[in-house]
C-alpha cells in the first residue's frame, strides 16, 4: 500500500492506494474520528458490487451504519438530491460525530462532500473513490459542489475529507468508457506539471488500456502526488490551483451545452485540452508539435478530440458562466510546453473563435 499525505495543517489527511483496502476502511474510520455512526452514500450498482466488502470491515469495528443510494448520473449532483439526503440525516438524528462516506465516482464524492460541509455546518467525511477519474482527481483536494442548470459545480464549498482510500480492485468492474474518461485527467497532469508522466503515458498507453496493475498504480500515485502538491500551494484556488483546470473551461461548456448526457466529464475535458492547446498555438504560446503530441496521446487512449456541432458563440457564452471567469473576462490555462503551462487571466474572444474553428 502506498501512502501520500496532503499537508494542510489541521486539515491534513492521507491518500491510501493499494489492492483490497475496502475491508480495512472500518478500522481506519474508527482510528480517525470515533464516529457516533456512519452513513454510506453510493449508487445502487456500486453498493451491489462493493457494499458488502465495505460493510464487513465496518461491522467488525462496531460502527452503527446506514446506507443511502442515489440514482446514477450527473443529474443526481443537485440541490434536490442533497435535500433528500438531508431529510434522511435529520430523520436518523445524525449528529456532528456522524461520518459520511462517499463510495463511488465523482458525482457521489462531490455530492457527499457538499452535504458533509453543510450539514450541521460540517461533519467529517471520507472518500472511497471507485472510478479512475475520481481516484486521480475529484476525490483529492476538497472541492465539493452540486450543479445548477446553467453551470456545472456552481454551488459548492471547499471542504477537505479526513481520508481518501483508493482500492485499485474497484477498477476491474469499471466500464471501459468510464475508465478512459479517468485517463483524460491523468493526461492533464502530464501536460501541466510532469513531462516524464506524459512520456510514460505515450510509451505505456497499451499497457494502461489493458489495465496493467503496475502501470495503474504508477499513474494513480503520480497523479495524486501532483494534485497534492498543487493543493498544498493553493488550497482554495486563489490563483495557482487553477492550473488543474487545464482543458476544463471548454470541457465544462461542452458538458453544459449537451445537457451533461452526451459526454462523460473526461471526454469533455479531452476535447477541451485539445482546443486549449490550439488556443495556445493561436496565441503563440506553444508550437504545433505540442498540440500534435497532446492530440495524438488523447487519440491513442480512444478519447474524442473534435468539438461537437455547437456554435462557437454558444460555447463562449457558456464559458462566461464559468466560475473561473472574472469581470466578464474568460480565464484560460494555456500550455507552453509539455509539463509547462501558464494562467492567462484575460483571453480575447477573437482568439477563442479562431481556435474553435480549427
Amino acid at each position: 500500500m502506498k501512502r501520500l499525505n496532503i499537508d494542510l495543517a489541521d486539515r491534513s489527511y492521507e491518500i491510501l492506494i493499494g489492492q483490497g483496502l475496502l475491508e480495512k476502511v472500518g478500522e481506519w474510520v474508527l482510528a480517525l474520528v470515533k464516529p457516533s455512526r456512519l452513513v454510506i452514500i453510493t449508487h445502487p450498482s456500486i453498493n451491489r458490487l462493493y457494499g458488502g466488502k465495505l460493510s464487513k470491515g465496518i461491522s467488525q469495528a462496531n460502527i452503527p451504519t446506514h446506507v443511502i443510494e442515489v440514482p446514477e448520473g450527473e443529474k443526481s449532483k443537485s440541490l434536490e438530491q442533497a435535500e433528500k439526503i438531508y431529510d434522511k440525516l435529520i430523520e436518523w438524528k445524525c449528529d456532528r460525530k456522524t461520518v459520511l462516506l462517499a463510495l463511488g465516482g465523482g458525482v457521489i464524492g462531490d455530492l457527499t462532500g457538499f452535504i458533509a460541509a453543510t450539514y450541521m455546518r460540517g461533519v467529517p467525511f471520507i472518500q472511497v473513490p471507485t472510478t479512475l477519474l475520481a481516484q486521480v482527481d475529484s476525490s483529492v483536494g476538497g472541492k465539493t459542489a452540486v450543479n445548477h442548470p446553467l453551470g456545472k459545480n456552481m454551488i459548492g464549498v471547499f471542504y477537505q475529507p479526513r481520508l481518501v482510500v483508493v482500492d485499485l480492485e474497484t477498477l476491474k468492474s469499471l466500464p471501459e468508457k468510464e475508465y478512459k474518461s479517468g485517463i483524460s485527467e491523468v493526461v492533464k497532469y502530464g501536460v501541466i506539471e510532469d513531462a516524464r508522466l506524459f512520456e510514460y503515458l505515450e510509451n505505456q498507453f497499451q499497457n494502461i488500456l489493458s489495465h496493467d496493475p503496475k502501470a495503474l498504480e504508477h499513474i494513480i500515485a503520480t497523479s495524486c502526488a501532483i494534485k497534492a502538491r498543487v493543493v498544498e500551494k493553493d488550497e482554495r484556488e486563489s490563483h495557482y490551483r487553477m492550473v488543474l483546470n487545464f482543458g476544463h473551461t471548454i470541457g465544462h461548456a461542452i458538458e453544459s451545452l449537451t445537457g451533461y448526457s452526451t459526454y462523460t466529464h473526461g471526454e469533455a475535458v479531452a476535447i477541451g485540452m485539445v482546443y486549449a492547446a490550439k488556443l495556445s498555438e493561436v496565441m503563440d504560446r506553444c508550437g504545433e508539435d505540442v498540440t500534435r503530441r497532446i492530440t495524438g496521446l488523447i487519440k491513442n487512449f480512444g478519447l474524442p478530440t473534435q468539438l461537437p456541432s455547437l456554435e462557437a458563440g454558444d460555447i463562449i457564452q457558456s464559458m462566461h458562466l464559468d466560475k473561473k471567469t472574472t469581470h466578464q473576462k474568460i480565464r484560460f490555462i494555456l500550455v507552453k510546453d509539455i509539463g509547462s503551462i501558464e494562467i492567462m487571466d484575460q483571453v480575447e474572444e477573437s482568439y477563442i473563435q479562431e481556435a474553435l474553428k480549427n
